[in-house]
């Protein structure tokens, strides 16, 4: 589906499995990995996305953290 919104000109510097340190005073305490990051053409903004089948504990800390650190409201798609 992405793929397609590229080649259509809607979306632009689509990547797969983005990462982010997740570094708290110092110290690295993980990783978010999403699964895709791309520029919405209209508007420039940036936006990371992740699928899930399953919303674990641990994923909506590491949501949390994103949004606290680099200020990025991870875009959730149910599979």
């Amino acid at each position: 589906e992405l793929k397609l919104l590229q080649a259509a000109g809607e979306i632009k510097h689509l990547e797969c499995q983005p990462r982010y340190p997740l570094i708290v005073n110092g110290v690295r305490v993980g990783e978010y990995r999403g699964d895709f990051r791309y520029t919405e053409t209209a508007t420039g903004r940036i936006v990371t996305e992740d699928v899930k089948g399953v919303r674990t504990q641990v994923y909506a800390l590491k949501k949390r953290l994103m949004l606290a650190l680099y200020g990025i409201e991870v875009v959730e798609v149910q599979a």
